[in-house]
Protein backbone atom coordinates (compact mmCIF):
# COMPACT_ATOMS: atom_id res chain seq x y z
CA UNK A 1 0.00 0.00 0.00
CA UNK A 2 2.45 2.01 1.07
CA UNK A 3 5.33 2.93 -1.71
CA UNK A 4 7.46 5.57 -1.22
CA UNK A 5 9.18 7.44 -4.54
CA UNK A 6 13.37 7.27 -3.96
CA UNK A 7 13.09 11.14 -3.78
CA UNK A 8 11.23 10.84 -0.57
CA UNK A 9 12.72 7.63 0.94
CA UNK A 10 16.15 9.83 1.10
CA UNK A 11 14.65 12.77 3.06
CA UNK A 12 12.77 9.74 5.49
CA UNK A 13 15.99 7.79 6.08
CA UNK A 14 17.20 9.66 8.72
CA UNK A 15 14.01 10.65 10.41
CA UNK A 16 13.17 6.39 10.93
CA UNK A 17 16.47 6.38 12.88
CA UNK A 18 14.73 7.84 15.72
CA UNK A 19 11.28 5.53 17.27
CA UNK A 20 8.58 6.88 18.94
CA UNK A 21 7.31 4.50 21.25
CA UNK A 22 4.45 4.77 23.32
CA UNK A 23 4.42 5.05 27.37
CA UNK A 24 2.42 1.20 27.03
CA UNK A 25 4.00 -2.06 28.20
CA UNK A 26 5.38 -4.21 25.95
CA UNK A 27 3.18 -7.28 24.94
CA UNK A 28 3.66 -10.39 25.96
CA UNK A 29 5.69 -12.44 23.81
CA UNK A 30 3.31 -14.69 22.37
CA UNK A 31 4.12 -18.48 21.38
CA UNK A 32 4.31 -19.46 17.83
CA UNK A 33 0.86 -21.43 17.12
CA UNK A 34 0.42 -23.72 14.42
CA UNK A 35 -2.90 -24.66 12.35
CA UNK A 36 -4.17 -27.97 11.32
CA UNK A 37 -5.42 -28.17 7.60
CA UNK A 38 -8.81 -28.33 7.72
CA UNK A 39 -9.76 -27.88 4.05
CA UNK A 40 -12.30 -30.40 3.92
CA UNK A 41 -14.17 -28.99 6.76
CA UNK A 42 -14.06 -25.24 5.84
CA UNK A 43 -17.21 -23.66 5.16
CA UNK A 44 -18.04 -22.06 2.06
CA UNK A 45 -15.72 -18.89 3.02
CA UNK A 46 -12.74 -21.18 2.25
CA UNK A 47 -11.57 -21.11 6.38
CA UNK A 48 -11.46 -23.48 8.37
CA UNK A 49 -11.42 -23.84 12.11
CA UNK A 50 -7.90 -24.11 13.39
CA UNK A 51 -6.64 -21.18 11.04
CA UNK A 52 -9.27 -18.65 11.61
CA UNK A 53 -7.92 -19.42 15.31
CA UNK A 54 -4.72 -18.91 14.04
CA UNK A 55 -5.18 -15.93 11.94
CA UNK A 56 -7.23 -14.07 15.07
CA UNK A 57 -4.20 -14.77 17.46
CA UNK A 58 -1.74 -13.31 14.61
CA UNK A 59 -3.74 -10.54 14.76
CA UNK A 60 -4.57 -10.11 18.45
CA UNK A 61 -0.59 -10.49 19.07
CA UNK A 62 0.20 -7.45 16.02
CA UNK A 63 -2.24 -4.82 17.76
CA UNK A 64 -0.69 -5.45 21.08
CA UNK A 65 2.57 -4.50 19.55
CA UNK A 66 1.15 -1.19 17.49
CA UNK A 67 -0.36 -0.05 20.39
CA UNK A 68 2.52 -0.23 22.39
CA UNK A 69 4.40 1.25 19.54
CA UNK A 70 1.72 4.34 19.38
CA UNK A 71 3.50 7.76 19.83
CA UNK A 72 3.05 10.53 22.66
CA UNK A 73 0.44 11.87 20.63
CA UNK A 74 -2.01 9.01 20.00
CA UNK A 75 -0.74 8.33 16.25
CA UNK A 76 1.37 6.55 14.83
CA UNK A 77 4.53 7.01 12.48
CA UNK A 78 7.24 5.17 10.51
CA UNK A 79 9.44 6.74 13.11
CA UNK A 80 10.04 10.38 14.74
CA UNK A 81 6.72 11.16 12.81
CA UNK A 82 7.53 10.14 9.00
CA UNK A 83 4.38 10.15 7.11
CA UNK A 84 2.41 10.24 10.13
CA UNK A 85 -0.95 11.19 8.74
CA UNK A 86 -1.06 7.57 6.54
CA UNK A 87 0.68 5.13 8.93
CA UNK A 88 -1.99 6.33 11.69
CA UNK A 89 -4.78 6.24 8.85
CA UNK A 90 -3.85 2.67 8.62
CA UNK A 91 -3.62 1.12 11.70
CA UNK A 92 -6.71 3.49 12.72
CA UNK A 93 -8.00 1.25 9.92
CA UNK A 94 -6.85 -2.38 11.11
CA UNK A 95 -8.75 -1.59 14.45
CA UNK A 96 -11.45 -0.69 13.46
CA UNK A 97 -11.76 -3.89 11.99
CA UNK A 98 -11.22 -5.93 14.70
CA UNK A 99 -13.62 -6.77 17.37
CA UNK A 100 -12.10 -6.34 20.24
CA UNK A 101 -11.48 -2.18 19.21
CA UNK A 102 -13.98 -0.78 16.84
CA UNK A 103 -14.53 2.79 15.91
CA UNK A 104 -15.91 3.44 19.42
CA UNK A 105 -12.58 2.71 21.25
CA UNK A 106 -10.39 5.46 22.71
CA UNK A 107 -7.49 4.35 20.82
CA UNK A 108 -9.69 5.00 17.86
CA UNK A 109 -10.87 8.28 18.87
CA UNK A 110 -7.52 10.07 19.85
CA UNK A 111 -6.38 8.39 16.44
CA UNK A 112 -8.75 10.20 14.73
CA UNK A 113 -8.07 13.41 16.38
CA UNK A 114 -4.49 12.92 15.18
CA UNK A 115 -5.47 11.98 11.91
CA UNK A 116 -8.13 14.99 11.04
CA UNK A 117 -4.86 17.25 12.30
CA UNK A 118 -3.99 17.18 8.51
CA UNK A 119 -7.24 18.09 7.02
CA UNK A 120 -6.23 20.73 4.43
CA UNK A 121 -8.37 23.33 3.15
CA UNK A 122 -8.74 21.78 -0.56
CA UNK A 123 -10.64 18.68 1.48
CA UNK A 124 -7.45 16.50 1.23
CA UNK A 125 -5.88 14.86 4.33
CA UNK A 126 -1.96 14.75 3.60
CA UNK A 127 1.16 16.21 5.04
CA UNK A 128 1.89 19.31 2.31
CA UNK A 129 5.93 18.95 2.85
CA UNK A 130 5.56 15.63 1.71
CA UNK A 131 3.57 15.57 -1.17
CA UNK A 132 1.94 12.30 -1.21
CA UNK A 133 -1.35 14.29 -1.20
CA UNK A 134 -3.34 11.59 -3.06
CA UNK A 135 -1.71 8.38 -0.87
CA UNK A 136 -2.23 9.64 2.50
CA UNK A 137 -6.04 10.98 1.42
CA UNK A 138 -6.85 7.65 -0.02
CA UNK A 139 -5.67 5.73 3.00
CA UNK A 140 -7.33 8.50 5.66
CA UNK A 141 -10.66 7.77 3.38
CA UNK A 142 -10.10 4.47 3.73
CA UNK A 143 -9.99 4.66 7.72
CA UNK A 144 -13.03 7.11 7.67
CA UNK A 145 -14.89 5.02 5.35
CA UNK A 146 -14.60 1.82 7.53
CA UNK A 147 -15.48 4.30 11.03
CA UNK A 148 -19.15 3.68 9.10
CA UNK A 149 -19.76 7.09 11.25
CA UNK A 150 -22.18 9.41 10.16
CA UNK A 151 -20.33 12.73 11.66
CA UNK A 152 -17.24 12.27 8.88
CA UNK A 153 -19.09 11.96 5.85
CA UNK A 154 -18.55 15.44 4.39
CA UNK A 155 -14.98 14.62 5.37
CA UNK A 156 -15.20 11.52 3.05
CA UNK A 157 -16.84 13.51 0.58
CA UNK A 158 -14.68 16.49 0.69
CA UNK A 159 -11.78 14.06 0.38
CA UNK A 160 -12.68 12.16 -2.45
CA UNK A 161 -13.93 15.47 -4.49
CA UNK A 162 -10.30 16.15 -3.47
CA UNK A 163 -9.57 12.71 -5.30
CA UNK A 164 -10.83 12.98 -8.24
CA UNK A 165 -9.53 16.47 -8.91
CA UNK A 166 -6.32 14.70 -8.63
CA UNK A 167 -6.89 12.56 -11.70
CA UNK A 168 -5.27 13.46 -14.61
CA UNK A 169 -7.46 13.79 -17.69
CA UNK A 170 -7.77 15.48 -21.19
CA UNK A 171 -6.18 19.07 -21.31
CA UNK A 172 -3.79 18.18 -18.13
CA UNK A 173 -0.37 18.86 -19.22
CA UNK A 174 2.38 16.20 -18.71
CA UNK A 175 6.05 16.90 -17.17
CA UNK A 176 7.34 16.83 -21.15
CA UNK A 177 4.73 19.74 -21.33
CA UNK A 178 2.09 18.06 -24.16
CA UNK A 179 -1.20 18.71 -23.48
CA UNK A 180 -2.83 14.85 -22.31
CA UNK A 181 -5.03 13.51 -24.40
CA UNK A 182 -7.31 10.20 -24.15
CA UNK A 183 -4.88 7.90 -25.86
CA UNK A 184 -2.20 9.34 -23.89
CA UNK A 185 -0.65 7.15 -21.59
CA UNK A 186 -1.25 9.00 -18.46
CA UNK A 187 -4.73 9.69 -18.93
CA UNK A 188 -7.21 8.61 -16.11
CA UNK A 189 -3.98 8.02 -13.85
CA UNK A 190 -3.32 9.83 -10.96
CA UNK A 191 0.43 10.22 -9.53
CA UNK A 192 1.71 11.33 -5.69
CA UNK A 193 -0.08 14.25 -5.89
CA UNK A 194 1.81 16.42 -8.08
CA UNK A 195 0.66 15.80 -11.27
CA UNK A 196 3.51 13.95 -12.24
CA UNK A 197 3.54 10.21 -13.82
CA UNK A 198 1.04 8.53 -12.47
CA UNK A 199 1.58 5.23 -11.86
CA UNK A 200 -0.65 1.64 -10.80
CA UNK A 201 0.08 1.62 -7.20
CA UNK A 202 -1.47 5.12 -6.44
CA UNK A 203 -4.02 4.41 -8.88
CA UNK A 204 -4.81 1.40 -7.35
CA UNK A 205 -5.05 3.02 -3.94
CA UNK A 206 -7.38 5.82 -5.07
CA UNK A 207 -9.85 3.17 -6.55
CA UNK A 208 -9.91 1.49 -2.98
CA UNK A 209 -10.47 4.35 -1.18
CA UNK A 210 -13.13 5.30 -3.61
CA UNK A 211 -14.90 1.91 -3.90
CA UNK A 212 -14.79 1.88 0.19
CA UNK A 213 -16.34 5.80 0.21
CA UNK A 214 -19.27 3.70 -1.66
CA UNK A 215 -18.32 5.43 -5.21
CA UNK A 216 -20.46 3.71 -8.41
CA UNK A 217 -18.21 1.51 -10.54
CA UNK A 218 -20.06 3.57 -13.22
CA UNK A 219 -18.87 7.61 -11.97
CA UNK A 220 -16.70 8.73 -14.81
CA UNK A 221 -13.49 9.15 -12.61
CA UNK A 222 -13.53 5.20 -12.67
CA UNK A 223 -13.95 5.03 -16.09
CA UNK A 224 -11.51 6.95 -16.92
CA UNK A 225 -9.42 5.21 -13.96
CA UNK A 226 -10.13 1.68 -16.02
CA UNK A 227 -8.42 3.83 -19.43
CA UNK A 228 -5.29 3.84 -17.30
CA UNK A 229 -5.55 0.68 -15.11
CA UNK A 230 -5.77 -0.93 -18.97
CA UNK A 231 -2.70 0.47 -19.89
CA UNK A 232 -0.64 -1.08 -17.57
CA UNK A 233 -1.83 -4.49 -18.32
CA UNK A 234 0.95 -6.64 -20.30
CA UNK A 235 -1.74 -7.53 -23.04
CA UNK A 236 -1.54 -6.55 -26.27
CA UNK A 237 -4.94 -7.10 -27.24
CA UNK A 238 -6.19 -4.37 -25.18
CA UNK A 239 -2.98 -2.29 -24.17
CA UNK A 240 -1.78 -0.76 -27.80
CA UNK A 241 1.50 0.77 -26.03
CA UNK A 242 4.64 -0.39 -27.82
CA UNK A 243 6.00 -1.61 -24.36
CA UNK A 244 3.24 -3.83 -23.93
CA UNK A 245 3.61 -5.30 -28.08
CA UNK A 246 7.15 -5.98 -27.84
CA UNK A 247 6.90 -7.58 -23.95
CA UNK A 248 5.99 -10.53 -23.08
CA UNK A 249 1.73 -10.16 -23.51
CA UNK A 250 1.38 -11.95 -20.05
CA UNK A 251 -1.55 -10.93 -18.85
CA UNK A 252 0.43 -9.40 -15.49
CA UNK A 253 0.42 -5.75 -14.89
CA UNK A 254 3.36 -3.15 -14.30
CA UNK A 255 4.23 -0.75 -12.11
CA UNK A 256 3.50 2.64 -13.92
CA UNK A 257 3.41 3.09 -18.77
CA UNK A 258 6.07 4.07 -20.41
CA UNK A 259 7.02 6.63 -22.93
CA UNK A 260 7.84 5.68 -26.12
CA UNK A 261 11.46 4.59 -26.51
CA UNK A 262 11.47 5.31 -22.41
CA UNK A 263 11.23 1.72 -20.75
CA UNK A 264 13.65 1.93 -17.75
CA UNK A 265 11.59 5.23 -16.76
CA UNK A 266 8.32 3.59 -17.02
CA UNK A 267 9.05 0.60 -15.16
CA UNK A 268 11.91 1.70 -13.16
CA UNK A 269 11.18 0.33 -9.80
CA UNK A 270 10.93 -3.64 -10.77
CA UNK A 271 14.28 -4.28 -11.71
CA UNK A 272 16.65 -3.25 -14.58
CA UNK A 273 15.88 -1.73 -18.08
CA UNK A 274 14.91 -4.75 -20.04
CA UNK A 275 16.24 -3.50 -23.13
CA UNK A 276 13.32 -2.96 -25.78
CA UNK A 277 11.68 -6.14 -24.46
CA UNK A 278 8.94 -4.86 -22.93
CA UNK A 279 8.45 -4.69 -19.16
CA UNK A 280 7.78 -6.68 -16.69
CA UNK A 281 4.90 -7.92 -14.86
CA UNK A 282 5.38 -8.40 -11.11
CA UNK A 283 3.37 -10.06 -8.15
CA UNK A 284 2.21 -6.95 -6.34
CA UNK A 285 1.27 -4.55 -9.08
CA UNK A 286 -1.00 -7.77 -10.96
CA UNK A 287 -2.60 -7.93 -7.91
CA UNK A 288 -3.51 -4.27 -7.40
CA UNK A 289 -4.37 -4.39 -11.06
CA UNK A 290 -6.82 -7.45 -10.98
CA UNK A 291 -8.45 -5.71 -7.79
CA UNK A 292 -8.49 -2.40 -9.56
CA UNK A 293 -10.44 -4.36 -12.65
CA UNK A 294 -13.10 -5.70 -10.33
CA UNK A 295 -13.96 -2.51 -8.42
CA UNK A 296 -13.92 -0.89 -11.47
CA UNK A 297 -16.90 -3.10 -12.69
CA UNK A 298 -15.47 -5.82 -14.96
CA UNK A 299 -16.95 -9.28 -14.85
CA UNK A 300 -15.06 -12.50 -14.07
CA UNK A 301 -15.35 -13.21 -17.83
CA UNK A 302 -13.83 -10.00 -18.94
CA UNK A 303 -10.58 -11.25 -21.19
CA UNK A 304 -8.85 -8.28 -19.18
CA UNK A 305 -9.78 -10.25 -15.88
CA UNK A 306 -9.21 -13.57 -17.41
CA UNK A 307 -5.81 -12.87 -18.24
CA UNK A 308 -4.65 -11.37 -15.02
CA UNK A 309 -6.22 -14.06 -13.39
CA UNK A 310 -4.12 -16.85 -15.56
CA UNK A 311 -1.12 -14.79 -14.83
CA UNK A 312 -1.36 -15.04 -10.93
CA UNK A 313 -2.56 -18.90 -11.42
CA UNK A 314 1.17 -19.36 -13.42
CA UNK A 315 3.05 -16.86 -11.03
CA UNK A 316 1.85 -18.33 -7.60
CA UNK A 317 3.63 -18.12 -4.61
CA UNK A 318 3.99 -16.56 -1.17
CA UNK A 319 7.76 -17.49 -0.31
CA UNK A 320 8.66 -13.82 -2.58
CA UNK A 321 6.68 -11.33 -4.90
CA UNK A 322 6.18 -13.13 -7.19
CA UNK A 323 8.21 -12.33 -10.79
CA UNK A 324 10.18 -9.93 -9.54
CA UNK A 325 14.22 -10.22 -10.04
CA UNK A 326 15.25 -13.10 -8.12
CA UNK A 327 17.57 -10.89 -5.90
CA UNK A 328 14.96 -8.44 -5.71
CA UNK A 329 12.25 -11.11 -4.94
CA UNK A 330 11.40 -10.04 -1.56
CA UNK A 331 11.09 -6.11 -1.82
CA UNK A 332 7.49 -5.15 -1.43
CA UNK A 333 6.66 -8.44 0.19
CA UNK A 334 4.00 -7.69 2.77
CA UNK A 335 2.53 -4.83 0.23
CA UNK A 336 2.45 -7.54 -2.17
CA UNK A 337 0.18 -9.65 0.95
CA UNK A 338 -2.39 -6.92 1.30
CA UNK A 339 -2.66 -6.60 -2.47
CA UNK A 340 -3.05 -10.61 -2.68
CA UNK A 341 -5.36 -10.89 -0.07
CA UNK A 342 -7.93 -7.58 -1.38
CA UNK A 343 -7.87 -9.15 -4.50
CA UNK A 344 -8.59 -12.57 -4.16
CA UNK A 345 -11.54 -11.82 -1.60
CA UNK A 346 -12.81 -9.40 -4.27
CA UNK A 347 -12.39 -12.17 -6.69
CA UNK A 348 -14.61 -14.47 -4.17
CA UNK A 349 -13.63 -17.57 -4.69
CA UNK A 350 -11.85 -19.72 -1.55
CA UNK A 351 -9.49 -21.94 -3.94
CA UNK A 352 -7.37 -21.01 -6.57
CA UNK A 353 -6.13 -24.11 -9.15
CA UNK A 354 -2.72 -23.24 -10.75
CA UNK A 355 -2.08 -25.04 -14.50
CA UNK A 356 -0.11 -27.76 -12.66
CA UNK A 357 -3.77 -28.96 -11.49
CA UNK A 358 -2.70 -28.20 -7.73
CA UNK A 359 -5.62 -26.60 -5.35
CA UNK A 360 -4.51 -23.51 -2.86
CA UNK A 361 -6.87 -22.17 0.15
CA UNK A 362 -5.69 -18.34 -0.50
CA UNK A 363 -6.76 -17.54 2.85
CA UNK A 364 -4.35 -21.04 4.67
CA UNK A 365 -1.46 -20.31 2.90
CA UNK A 366 -1.15 -16.81 3.70
CA UNK A 367 -1.79 -17.25 7.05
CA UNK A 368 0.30 -20.00 7.06
CA UNK A 369 3.33 -17.78 5.31
CA UNK A 370 2.45 -14.95 8.15
CA UNK A 371 2.61 -17.24 10.49
CA UNK A 372 5.74 -18.55 9.37
CA UNK A 373 7.21 -14.86 9.30
CA UNK A 374 5.99 -13.35 12.78
CA UNK A 375 8.21 -12.48 14.89
CA UNK A 376 8.69 -13.42 19.16
CA UNK A 377 7.47 -10.04 19.80
CA UNK A 378 3.77 -10.55 17.24
CA UNK A 379 5.44 -8.14 14.87
CA UNK A 380 6.96 -8.63 11.29
CA UNK A 381 9.43 -6.39 9.47
CA UNK A 382 10.78 -7.03 6.22
CA UNK A 383 14.53 -7.52 5.72
CA UNK A 384 14.68 -6.77 2.12
CA UNK A 385 13.88 -2.81 3.24
CA UNK A 386 12.55 -1.07 -0.25
CA UNK A 387 9.80 0.74 -0.13
CA UNK A 388 9.81 1.55 3.73
CA UNK A 389 9.11 -2.20 4.43
CA UNK A 390 11.90 -2.08 6.76
CA UNK A 391 9.22 -0.30 9.19
CA UNK A 392 8.04 -2.46 11.60
CA UNK A 393 4.71 0.02 12.30
CA UNK A 394 4.14 0.19 8.19
CA UNK A 395 4.48 -3.95 7.93
CA UNK A 396 2.98 -5.24 11.03
CA UNK A 397 0.04 -2.91 9.90
CA UNK A 398 -0.17 -4.71 6.31
CA UNK A 399 0.50 -8.08 7.98
CA UNK A 400 -2.53 -7.34 10.05
CA UNK A 401 -4.91 -5.89 7.15
CA UNK A 402 -4.04 -8.80 5.17
CA UNK A 403 -5.39 -11.18 8.24
CA UNK A 404 -8.15 -9.16 8.40
CA UNK A 405 -9.22 -10.06 4.96
CA UNK A 406 -8.83 -13.47 5.25
CA UNK A 407 -11.19 -13.37 8.11
CA UNK A 408 -13.89 -11.69 5.97
CA UNK A 409 -16.36 -13.83 4.05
Amino acid sequence: MFRIRESVVVILVAMVAVWGCSKGQAPAQPQKATAKDDSAKAPPGGLDASHRELAQKLTDNALRWLLAHREEDGGWSMGGGANKAAVTAMVLKALIQDPAYGPDSPDVKKGFEVLLKFRQKDGGIYEPRLGLANYTTAVSVMALSAAQNPQYRAIIDDAVKFMKGQQIVAGAESPDGQKIAEDHPFFGGVSYGEQGRPDLSNLGMWIDALHEAGVSPDDPAIRNALVFVTRTQNRSESNKSAWALEGGNDGGFVYAPALKGDLARGESKAGPDLGGRGLRSYGSMTYVGFKSLLYAGLTKQDPRVQAAYDWMRRYWRLDSNPNMPRLQSKQGLFYYYHAFAKALRAWGEPVITDPEGKQHNWRHELIDMLNNLVKEDGSWVNAADRWEEGSGVLVTTYGVLALQETLKN
